[in-house]
């Protein structure tokens, strides 16, 4: 699995999300559930994981729809 996004912003993770399903590409949405330690505060990032397969096509999407810069370093 590769790491695509790390962000605070639930409404951009609920769009990359959206993104990604209309391209057949598969995720996973880590530490979504957290809000439940922190509180609700928005403090720790939500995580938007995808197949190392998938990865390259995924981050293409992403920039196409203008939110490269919303992604990590590709490792």
């Amino acid at each position: 699995m590769r790491e695509l996004v790390r962000t605070n912003d639930i409404v951009l993770v609920s769009a990359i999300g959206a993104l990604l399903d209309s391209a057949n590409i598969h995720h996973l949405v880590l530490d979504q559930n957290m809000s439940i330690i922190e509180g609700s505060l928005g403090v720790l990032p939500r995580r938007i994981l995808v197949h190392d397969d998938d990865n390259r096509q995924a981050r293409q999407l992403l920039t196409d729809a203008g939110l490269g810069h919303e992604l990590r370093a590709d490792e």
